[in-house]
């Protein structure tokens, strides 16, 4: 019956999805704008730091791409926000939920780190679950932090310009959740140096108990994946695989890049409610959804002056995510999910 009802899922994607991700908004973000190809039907998705090309089937991401340099990592880094939020972007039969991973043993593993982000709203916007997938707890908060993360850090910081890091899981070890969030068996960190013309990547059985062996080479990492990531390895690059795939020219950047950005009230603050108003009455904002916990009088209210004074109307969601060892949702906080136009 799970077979066929993936299968079946897998059809009605396809009439609205394709495999060719467009990134049209952050294609800067991809070495030399070459989107990477694979056969697995996604969305993509991009933010102000990095991008996510998601899969709606599985309800985790695909992969993610970080551009990081010295001077981003090194720098003084926002306090960790916590917040984790359902992605809004996403139609809700394809959005992983604050729910499914309650209760499920597993954490919400960061694909772009929050650890990467080097200002408050990338920092806010790395705790969407499009961001996630479930993974091992002692993976998470062990050898894939210590042993993964920070050693991609520590080589960011050791070399001159822009160095690409792809993230994403693979295979499938069950699922978690009424949405059915796959739990996948493996974990892969692809990190390129376009001035060495250099990619190795970490592979991690996503368990408990797994353990550290050495990094696997670029071209392994696409036969287990099946994923072409499209970089030109020691100065050669695949001429066939390159076709059709010209960089477009760069787009100013937008000032809400992705389109989706979170505000958090702690309590009612006036200059944010206002400030979303008047993005409201400016004609800048297409749709905003009012996400909480147990705080629900607070949420109306916001959601009632948005109305109110932004003419535009505010979407209440009641969320109940779980608590881990090492991150205590605030259950008071409501989160404003802004869909900028």
């Amino acid at each position: 019956m799970k077979f066929i009802r993936n299968l079946f899922a897998l059809a009605c994607l396809l009439n609205s999805l394709s495999a060719l991700a467009a990134f049209d908004e952050c294609r800067d973000l991809f070495p030399d704008q070459k989107i990477p190809t694979t056969h697995q039907v996604g969305r993509d998705l991009c933010f102000d730091s990095f991008a996510i090309y998601y899969s709606p089937l599985d309800k985790k991401p695909i992969f993610t791409v970080e551009k990081l340099n010295k001077e981003q990592l090194s720098a003084a880094h926002p306090r960790r926000s916590n917040q984790f939020y359902e992605e809004a972007r996403l139609p809700f039969s394809e959005r992983a939920l604050l729910s499914d991973y309650r209760g499920s043993g597993f954490d919400r593993g960061h694909n772009a780190p929050a650890g990467d982000m080097s200002d408050e709203r990338s920092m806010a916007q790395s705790f969407s679950l499009a961001n996630m997938m479930p993974q091992a707890r002692q993976n998470n908060q062990g050898i894939w932090a210590k042993n993964v993360e920070e050693p991609t850090r520590a080589y960011i910081k050791r070399v001159l310009g822009d160095i690409y890091v792809f993230t994403g899981s693979t295979g499938n070890s069950g699922s978690i959740g009424k949405g059915h969030v796959t739990v996948p068996s493996h974990l892969y960190k692809l990190v390129y140096d376009p001035n060495r013309k250099t990619a190795w990547a970490y592979w991690v059985e996503n368990t408990n108990e797994a353990n550290m062996s050495p990094p696997i080479s670029y071209q392994e990492l696409v036969q287990r994946t099946g994923i072409d990531f499209h970089l030109p390895i020691n100065g050669k690059a695949d001429d066939a695989s390159l076709k059709n795939t010209e960089p477009l020219p760069v787009k100013a950047p937008k000032k809400l890049l992705g389109g989706w950005y979170p505000v958090f009230f702690d309590d009612y603050e006036t200059n944010k409610v206002n400030g979303l108003i008047t993005q409201a009455k400016a004609g800048r904002i297409a749709s905003i959804q009012i996400q909480y916990d147990r705080n629900s009088d607070l949420a109306k209210k916001v959601a009632s002056q948005i109305e109110m004074q932004g003419g535009i109307a505010a979407n209440l969601i009641q969320s109940s995510p779980p608590d881990s060892t090492n991150v205590s949702y605030e259950r008071n906080r409501v989160t404003a999910i802004v869909h900028s136009k």
